[in-house]
């Protein structure tokens, strides 16, 4: 088996294979490639960006933060640890040991959209041409890292070059957001990256870390508690948030009476809420994030129905986030009805729906989405951001919705080098979509471009209000 093949992505690829919606296709994506990205969903770090801290190796920005490779190395026998997960920075000799680790074993990301990113990177932002493998590592190591060191590849360089213009990150409410204050105020930063409140461990009581987490909110009491909730959404905004984050084990939002959610509540931070009532409580929360959100108009996204943490062997070595989270299934219909009884047709609601569960989105979300004015399909994320679902989600979702209920492409990525190449994957999906109705004259070319633009530019910036109130243009 040859050892040193070239790696050269097909400027056509992901493209439909036939003609002439091949040809239609290569048109649209050509008027979009080059857009800048809007990026309102993500997980780098703003402190990289605010501190410009060069990128050490290869390993650290490819491998130990992002799950997506480990969790594949992992299934076909590499160990975490020698991928250097949870373990900080790390020796040039161990982060060159993992990384031939990855290029050592290439063929376990063959046909995932893993492959597909990471092609994308080492050709487009590295110039790799040669193939990883076993023969190749080194060098490849080699030619990475000395670019790593050049300031042409240093964070902000980067970010500049990737054409991002707006990037959200994925915050606590308690972190003081120093981060986010310093790049608002350096001139030299051109790009908008705003926070994003994320308040799941504020809102589960039988999470062993709630009481403590309460705490830190200065909250004595259920209203001390909701004033104090409030209070760091109103920091948030006033740091430009423009977006709330939630995660739950199920999408049910189902309101208590307030003198029940108090009594809960006490109890619950004294150690002595039932299981049933914790989940009770974290349901009533989710109606109260819509509330908020209806008072100082943060978008609400939501992504319930993953199992964190299936492995706690994994947990307890190497942390959270480190590739055994599970998708389970969701229900959103039944689960949504208290919430949306009261708030899905309020003026300042924008609830964006994801999930990880593919057989929701046409019986469940693309309904939802098509009745309610607040409700938007999130596009296909997590296990779903690959290009068979995506085409499933754009079909699915479209038929019966309509364009204009989509969330615009989400990257949802820890690795900041993957986000153009997400990008671009998720523009070509949608121009092979798209001509595909043209093919069938079921658009014209010309309204097929104003939709993929539209998709691209000012449908998530509609979304995620990223700018003065406008009606979407697709």
């Amino acid at each position: 088996m040859a050892t040193d093949l070239p790696l050269n992505p097909h400027p056509d690829r992901l493209l439909p294979a036939a003609e002439p919606v091949r040809s239609i296709a290569r048109r649209l994506h050509q008027t979009v490639r080059d857009l800048p990205i809007i990026s309102p969903h993500g997980h780098v770090d703003p402190g990289i960006l605010a501190d410009d801290t060069p990128f050490t190796d290869p390993t650290a920005l490819f491998l130990q933060p992002d799950h997506y490779v480990t969790r594949l190395l992992h299934a076909g026998g590499v160990p975490l640890a020698g991928l250097g997960v949870g373990q900080g920075p790390l020796p040039e000799p161990q982060a060159r040991a993992a990384w031939r680790l990855l290029c050592g074993n290439w063929r376990l990301l063959a046909g995932t959209p893993v492959r597909y990113w990471l092609e994308d990177v080492l050709t487009g932002v590295f110039g790799v041409t040669r193939q990883p493998s076993a023969a190749t590592a080194d060098d490849i190591y080699d030619q990475i890292a000395e670019q790593l060191s050049r300031d042409s590849h240093r964070p902000r360089a980067l970010l500049d070059r990737f054409r991002i213009d707006f990037l959200a990150t994925t915050d606590d409410p308690a972190d003081t957001l120093a981060a986010h204050a310093r790049l608002a105020a350096d001139p030299g930063v051109t790009t908008r990256i705003v926070p994003t409140f994320r308040p799941d461990r504020y809102l589960e009581p039988a999470r062993p870390d709630w009481a403590t987490a309460v705490k830190e909110l200065g909250a004595g009491d259920y209203r001390g508690y909701i004033a104090a909730l409030e209070d760091r959404r109103r920091y948030f905004r006033e740091h430009g948030a423009v977006s709330t984050d939630h995660s739950h084990a199920d999408a049910v939002a189902e309101p208590l009476d307030p003198a029940d959610a108090a009594r809960i509540f006490d109890q619950a931070l004294s150690g002595q809420a039932t299981e049933a009532e914790a989940t009770a409580f974290r349901r009533h929360m989710i109606c109260e994030m819509a509330r908020m959100s209806c008072d100082d108009g943060l978008v609400m996204t939501l992504h319930p129905a993953i199992h964190r943490n299936h492995h706690p062997p994994t947990l307890a070595e190497y942390g959270p986030d480190t590739g055994h989270d599970i998708p389970t299934t969701v229900e959103f219909t039944r689960a949504l009805q208290p919430l949306l009884a009261r708030y899905g047709t309020h003026p300042n609601l924008h609830l964006v729906l994801f999930t990880t569960d593919a057989t929701v989105y046409s019986r469940e979300i693309a309904p939802l989405a098509g009745f309610y004015p607040s409700v938007y399909a999130g596009a296909p994320w997590w296990f779903l951001d690959n290009p068979a679902a995506i085409r499933s989600y754009q079909q699915a979702v479209t038929e019966i919705a309509g364009f204009s209920r989509l969330s615009g492409f989400i990257d949802d990525t820890r690795a900041f080098c993957s986000i153009p190449a997400r990008h671009d994957m998720a523009r070509r999906l949608d121009a092979g979509h798209l001509a595909d109705l043209v093919a069938a004259h079921r658009l014209d070319e010309d309204e097929a471009h104003d939709i993929l633009t539209g998709l691209t530019t000012t449908q998530p910036t509609h979304v995620f209000k990223l700018a003065a109130e406008q009606e979407p243009r697709i």
